[in-house]
């Protein structure tokens, strides 16, 4: 019997006396110089911390916009990903040493630490029947974060702030997280959409990104290509500055003192939302309904009415929104996005789908110019990394289920590395300010209220 709570009359009612009692004058924040998003009128973030862990570049010292620069402990990305691939090595293990650590390992702290990864790839006894089968679901992401903080309760040194300990719950953490995002999918895959159940082992001889393809398919089976796109996104969605909001969010919870779990949690219910890591979803959704409402798909001239209409609320969602183009940071280009590009074409090129690839590159040529039209933008617009990862993970036959958890498995080395650096130099809880506007009420007595 399902005795939760629904949407009745009743709480419709309540939720318009929200509207009515907490909406804000938009013209206040003005008044009192609010940052909202934390951000200033030209969408720079307003200066909340200091890390070294990775900079982000999107204009030039004149404060012209430029081509996007990513660095990961002072590395360009570009040079991190072409060393490991010139190399024919998956960069998932090193790049994460490189994050955590600070420095590149060499060969043997390298073997090292792929296998201290290997050995955490395992679950406690039963945890997959007794927390992942128990109550499966088609959200990934809340299956995740109860699965985070259920393995707290397996964790006899769970509150211990010692760096050697949360360490070794974060590193467990990374391990695991590819296991229980497929293990979950699989469970949901069975339980409520009628399908069968695979729950292979992991191979300690693989890397990452193998094992995660190894454990979602039947076969077990998948290209030398496959695994190595799929380790590149992986690494190119590891770790964004400290400002973006899972990051923020990992140094918010941090600062209180709280737990590993609770703090990676935390992130998690952070990165869930459309407006970050579910953004590859949408851009996904976008191109379907586009396929839908565009006769000739090769057509230019369609595809640009099509997206005209996206950005006047008239199309998909209405939200007004081409998903995939523009950033927050970046202005004329999203190096991730630069150095995914190239990629994607050739696994599009060996699974049959160069036509989706040449659809995806003209709406990319095209929306900068349709967004410039309708919207005033105070930098420019270009496709991000989400533009693309969808697409690809389409293209490796993932569910759409598990796209956010793709990010999720990836951007958990960036929170370790962060949550470390909270500890190592912060002493202080994050506690900015809210000016209160609210007006002066006299307490009225129950049997005199109307």
């Amino acid at each position: 019997m399902n005795t939760m709570l629904s949407i009745t009359p009743q709480m419709e009612e309540l939720a318009e006396e929200c509207v009515r009692n907490s909406t804000i004058n938009p013209a206040l924040y003005k008044e009192y110089d609010v940052k909202r998003g934390l951000r200033d009128i030209n969408g720079k973030g307003v200066l909340a911390g200091l890390t070294n862990i990775s900079k982000i570049v999107s204009f030039a010292p004149d404060g012209s916009p430029c081509d996007g620069e990513l660095y990961y402990r002072g590395i360009p990305i570009e040079k991190l990903v072409k060393g490991f691939m010139s190399d024919d090595r998956k960069g998932f293990e090193e790049v994460a040493y490189l994050l955590i650590f600070g420095r590149l390992p060499n060969e043997e702290e390298h073997r090292a630490f792929r296998k201290l990864i290997a050995r955490g790839r395992t679950l406690p006894t039963n945890f997959v029947r007794d927390v992942v089968m128990k109550a499966p679901t088609h959200d990934m992401m809340n299956m995740l974060s109860r699965s985070v903080l259920t393995l707290a309760s397996y964790d006899n040194s769970t509150d211990n702030l010692s760096l050697p300990n949360v360490l070794r719950q974060c590193l467990m953490l990374i391990s695991v997280f590819p296991l229980i995002s497929v293990y979950s999918y699989h469970a949901y895959n069975h339980y409520e959409c009628g399908g069968s159940m695979y729950i292979h082992y992991p191979s300690d001889k693989l890397s990452t990104a193998s094992n995660i393809l190894r454990l979602l398919r039947p076969d077990m089976q998948y290209s030398p290509l496959e695994a190595r796109v799929l380790d590149l996104a992986l690494v190119l969605h590891m770790e964004h500055g400290g400002g973006n909001n899972s990051t923020f969010t990992t140094h918010v919870v941090t600062s209180s003192g709280t737990d590993t779990y609770s703090a990676m949690a935390a992130a998690l219910g952070s990165l869930k939302g459309p407006k970050h890591g579910g953004a590859n979803i949408k851009v996904v959704q976008m191109f379907q309904d586009l396929r839908k409402n565009v006769s000739d798909l090769t057509d230019e001239a369609e595809v640009r009415a099509y997206l005209l209409r996206l950005v006047r609320r008239e199309a998909f969602d209405q939200k007004g929104l081409i998903y995939g183009m523009g950033h927050a940071v970046y202005s004329l280009s999203d190096p991730r996005a630069r150095i995914f590009k190239n990629f994607v074409a050739a696994l599009a090129r060996e699974k049959g789908r160069s036509a989706d690839y040449d659809l995806y590159e003209m709406v990319e040529r095209l929306a900068p110019a349709v967004i410039a039209e309708e919207r005033h933008i105070y930098k420019g617009v270009s496709a991000n990394v989400d533009f693309y990862s969808g697409f690809v993970y389409s293209m490796l036959d993932l569910p759409l289920e598990l796209y956010t958890p793709m990010f999720a498995v990836a951007r958990i080395v960036g929170w370790t590395a962060h949550r470390m650096e909270e500890l190592i130099n912060a002493d202080k809880i994050i506690r900015p300010a809210y000016q209160s506007v609210v007006s002066p009420m006299e307490y009225v007595r129950m049997s005199e209220r109307a």
